[in-house]
């Protein structure tokens, strides 16, 4: 098995160069000036006066007279607009105002296939998108999450450079700020993740008996003082948690301020489902006990990989709604085949030029996952009271 795996991390390492030369990292395309005045929220025309008029940055345009501006080009634009226009000034630059607390939010369930991974970059990418700062968090020893973002977690991310190396309970405990790390994507960083994450499984116990832990050191507030370290330099923090119910679970949950729980509306999938909110409550009552605090500004279900045209699946989204109400987000995720031709690549629709995958799969895809990401971010701007 250990040669097996040397000779997969080998293949895929060739891989990743091959898709992304010649340095092996990702990076981000440009974007049209009508998907740019859709993340600003202003016309395609007003961005074209701006230019004929030199005013905020210069586009790239072709000789067909197409515009089009790189991420940190937008990142201008957004300063630029909110001198010229102070009224909207939030709209924007939608950062944090005083008094805005930071929000945490843990994309949970331990069902493989449920999407975790896919819907915490969604999230990340599109919050970054509309301008906020974006802290990603893999937690998950698999390091998926790390992958899509351009980390290969068996090359690039060496001892102590994931969430452990900033919570574990030796001397060689790092500051959180060592751990984070710029992306490719503009406004998201990423603490990633590695098998290294299972150490903590590992040294909680040990730790808990060798010694009396008490405040901060006690296992499930590790996770939260760690991201209390870096709160003032982000709006959102996108947590993608293991499959499994462990202590970096629970840290996760006790750090959070919301919850996404997401859900294949299939019968297995709720099943297990139902095995998860019956542990999770469990997990919840000791961590109260013991003082912790968990107090979520909101707790959704996420439908992901939904067939809308299944009558099975279109049922179990019925009982779901039936039984759960407005806890269940309105918006699903379609189970797409843009999406799942986007993650060959390791990369998400919002990376993809609209012609490198069928254009009406790629409309639906992309405005599926938009309609979950758009009711999410209003779940955040009510707790922000915008």
């Amino acid at each position: 098995m250990t040669r097996h795996a040397k000779v997969l991390s080998g293949q895929m390492q060739a891989l990743s160069a091959t898709l992304f030369p010649p340095a092996a990292r990702k990076t981000l395309r440009s974007f049209s000036s009508g998907e740019v005045a859709r993340f600003l929220g202003v016309s395609d025309g007003y961005l074209r006066q701006l230019s004929l008029d030199g005013l905020g940055p210069a586009p790239a345009v072709t000789g067909g007279g197409r515009r089009s501006y790189t991420p940190a080009q937008i990142g201008e634009l957004r300063v630029y607009l909110a001198g010229a226009r102070p009224k909207e000034a939030l709209g924007f630059l939608p950062h944090r105002r005083t008094g805005d607390k930071l929000q945490v939010i843990a994309v949970a369930n331990f069902k493989g296939g449920s999407a975790k991974t896919t819907t915490s970059l969604y999230l990340a990418q599109f919050l970054a998108l509309q301008g906020y700062r974006v802290l990603a968090i893999d937690l998950d020893p698999q390091a998926s999450l790390s992958a899509m973002f351009g980390y290969q977690p068996e090359f690039d991310i060496g001892e102590g450079e994931t969430l452990y190396g900033a919570i574990r309970y030796d001397e060689a405990r790092r500051p959180m700020r060592e751990v984070v790390l710029p992306t490719y994507f503009a406004g998201v960083s990423l603490v990633p993740g590695n098998l290294e994450l299972m150490e903590f499984e590992h040294h909680t116990p040990r730790a808990m008996a060798e010694r009396s832990l008490r405040g901060g050191d006690l296992f499930f507030r590790r996770v939260g003082g760690a991201i209390a370290e870096v709160a003032d330099e982000f709006d959102v923090v996108v947590i993608d948690c293991p499959p499994q119910l462990g202590y970096l679970t629970m840290g996760a949950l006790n750090a959070a301020t919301a919850m996404l729980v997401t859900i294949h509306p299939q019968m297995v999938d709720v099943a297990s489902m139902n095995q998860f909110l019956l542990m999770t409550s469990d997990v919840m009552t000791v961590i109260e006990e013991a003082g912790g605090r968990l107090d979520y500004d909101f707790i959704r279900y996420v439908v992901t990989r939904h067939d809308p045209n299944d009558v099975p699946e279109t049922q179990i989204v019925a009982l779901l709604r039936n039984l759960f109400g407005d806890d269940v987000l309105g918006a699903t995720v379609w189970k797409s085949t843009a999406v799942a031709n986007a993650g060959l690549t390791k990369q998400s629709l919002y990376e993809l030029e609209r012609g490198s995958v069928g254009r009406a799969a790629f409309e639906r895809g992309l405005e599926s996952v938009n309609g979950v990401n758009r009711e999410i971010l209003g779940l955040m701007e009510k707790v922000w009271r915008r």
